[in-house]
């Protein structure tokens, strides 16, 4: 499970983003989980939760935004959305002549402080 790992970094650049704030408390923040990051959101939310216990962001909304892939077939001239990292077939017709728009990453997007 690598999502302790995420949340710990998160936890990490969040809490040093408050201090040099002079912040006393993080109360929400909103992550960015590209599609094909390989995040698992539930565990991204049991872990952040874990995490965040006696640190300025225990009580911390966390926030997931998570985009779909997004894809141009040549084959039948769609813009269409995959599912998958694994599925790279355009679901309108079947072609696998694709141009692949997708995140594997995880942004901090937005810090809510006190």
């Amino acid at each position: 499970m690598h999502e302790i790992t995420l949340c710990q970094n998160v936890v990490d650049i969040i809490t040093h983003h408050a201090q040099h704030n002079n912040a006393h408390r993080i109360t929400a923040v909103w992550l960015e989980i590209g599609a094909f990051s390989c995040v698992e959101s539930e565990a991204l939310n049991f872990c952040f939760e874990l995490v965040c216990r006696e640190t300025l962001a225990e009580g911390c909304q966390l926030h997931l935004i998570m985009p779909p892939a997004q894809s141009w077939c040549y084959d039948c001239q769609q813009e269409i959305a995959l599912l998958s990292p694994k599925a790279l077939i355009c679901p309108q017709c079947g072609g696998r002549n694709l141009r692949v728009t997708a995140d594997d990453g995880m942004k901090i997007k937005r810090i809510e402080i006190e």
